[in-house]
């Protein structure tokens, strides 16, 4: 106990809570020598975060069609953009806990009616102060019948919104949702102003000076940001580069400060390099292979069944993961969270079993599959891969190569067959809504008509209500079976993150698992040593 309070006495002094001679103090007082206390001050000022220069971040995402709108945030370049410019009711910090970010504090007694505290004296970039108004109209732009947000689906259970006071907001859900404080975190759904949903003004730690889509966004450090403890850059600089090599050849010609999606053939070289560190995190991103049911030849049970039996997820994380992440069983929950489906059985390859469904399709001819490595790095190998394996069950497998610009609006979520990647959800709840009930836009199988995806929209609703934590994980276990057999998902292997970073650049040691890049707020969180 003693030291677990020295510890968060130091990390207060780092952060700039309290000052040396509190620290001090407080540390004195339980029985700490004052060399020793010297000491650990001298060490935790040493690691306070720094303030200014300009941040240049080289992205492996982008594209000529992003938007400034988060509700359209489909890769992770605007992933990213939008937690510079914005900020949402909760987020995941780097401790992988969810916390309050615009709202101060949150609760409910009965998991259906939630309120929501708002911090008092924000600013907009315009100088504008936030309000509950300015949420009421964010959740409308992307909850409202007319919204064409990707976060639609996940506000389909709100039954209303309305403040209580310019400081409160109060959601009623149609029924109850003990994870509702995480649904309101995720990335679509940030906090805009009134009458301003997609030009870019927002609460958060910088500011847009020069946004050219699919090139680069140029901002500078917001100087009434809400959050003293955070945003140490004065200027941030992203740039779209989406030729694996060409970003490596950034980071390691000090071009860019930091690099996403590395070659992991490449990590041992980047390791050695005297100017670089590799981190690297383990949570829920997994990389998808989507048919669409409603394209065929994907509507056939058995076809999906045979391409699923016909891949061999173990070369596939030996090859292209080169043993940084784990196999897929075709479903999106990974071992590392709550509620995974430790029964159901690993989905191995069975050549053999991928025949005998193949044949019982009635399909004959190639089967094409698209990628790009815009979906993730090596997703063109990997589909090469899979088409060698299902070669061995008679299975004919052309892989197109996609252009990387366009990919997430002219491929994935339209075309048949395409490769994918998920930063994955904290939560079962949140992961199904987003890419798997009938409602998401982003149900990129379009698996919503079958006896089992009409159970499992079902089961949703029933386990988003169930308070009971042992028959909810009864209820998310089937809806991972249903999914694995039934649905349009082949999800062979979930994966670390893993990206290069100058030693000129610090962090807490912390790294938020959530998203690559420490939950995608490397901007906001990490700062020049």
């Amino acid at each position: 106990m003693k030291d677990k309070f020295i510890e968060k006495q130091a990390q207060k002094l780092t952060d700039g809570v309290i000052d040396r001679r509190k620290f001090m103090m407080s540390v004195l007082a339980t029985g700490l020598t004052v060399p020793a206390a010297l000491g650990l001050a001298n060490k935790a000022e040493a690691a306070a975060p720094n303030r200014g220069g300009t941040f240049r971040y080289g992205c492996g995402h982008g594209s000529t069609t992003d938007t400034l709108d988060s509700g359209t945030s489909e890769n992770h370049f605007t992933l990213v953009n939008t937690y510079n410019i914005s900020n949402h009711l909760t987020h995941i910090d780097s401790d992988g806990q969810l916390k309050g970010d615009l709202a101060e504090s949150y609760e409910s007694s009965d998991a259906q009616t939630w309120r929501f505290n708002l911090h008092k004296g924000v600013e907009f970039h315009n100088g504008k102060t936030l309000t509950a108004d300015d949420v009421l109209a964010s959740y409308e732009h992307h909850g409202g019948d007319a919204s064409k947000s990707a976060a639609k689906g996940l506000l389909s259970a709100v039954k209303s919104v309305k403040s209580d006071g310019p400081n409160t907001v109060v959601f009623e859900l149609e029924t109850p949702n003990a994870d509702f404080p995480y649904i309101v975190s995720d990335y679509h759904i940030s906090i805009r102003p009134e009458g301003d949903m997609t030009s870019g003004v927002g609460t958060g730690p910088y500011v847009i000076d020069d946004w050219e889509p699919g090139v680069h966004s140029k901002l500078n450090r917001n100087a009434n940001y809400f959050k003293s403890d955070r945003a140490h850059f004065d200027r941030v600089e992203m740039t779209s580069i989406m030729d694996t090599t060409a970003r490596q050849n950034a980071v390691m010609n000090g071009d860019v400060d930091c690099a996403d999606k590395v070659d992991l053939k490449t990590v041992a070289l980047l390791a050695r390099s005297p100017n670089l560190e590799i981190d690297e995190t383990t949570g829920t991103g997994h990389y998808t292979f989507p048919m669409r049911l409603d394209v065929a030849p994907f509507d056939n049970y058995d076809l999906r069944m045979a391409l699923k039996l016909a891949v061999n997820r173990q070369e596939l994380v030996d090859k292209i993961l080169l043993g940084r992440g784990a196999v897929g069983n075709d479903h999106p929950i990974s071992a590392t969270q709550a509620y995974h489906a430790s029964g159901l059985e690993q989905r191995e390859y069975d050549p053999d079993q991928a025949a005998f469904h193949y044949k019982k399709s009635g399909h004959s001819g190639s089967i094409q599959l698209s990628a790009a490595d815009a979906a993730f790095a090596g997703a063109v190998d990997a589909a090469q891969l899979m088409a060698a394996s299902a070669a061995k069950a008679g299975i004919s497998i052309e892989v197109i190569r996609e252009p990387n610009d366009g990919y997430w609006s002219n491929v994935w979520n339209k075309k048949g067959w395409s490769a994918c990647y998920w930063g994955g959800r904290p939560t079962p709840d949140w992961m199904f809504s987003a890419a798997y009930t009938e409602d998401t836009e982003w149900n990129d199988t379009a698996w919503k008509t079958t006896d089992a995806a009409v159970k499992f929209n079902k089961l949703v609703v029933e386990g988003r209500a169930e308070l009971n934590e042992v028959r909810r994980g009864e209820i998310y276990a089937e809806c991972q079976s249903l999914i694995r057999d039934d649905g349009g998902c082949l999800l062979p292997m979930f994966y670390n993150n893993v990206w290069a970073r100058s030693k000129k650049v610090a962090h807490s040691g912390e790294l938020a698992a959530n998203w690559n890049t420490d939950g995608a707020k490397l901007c906001e969180r990490w700062w020049f040593a």
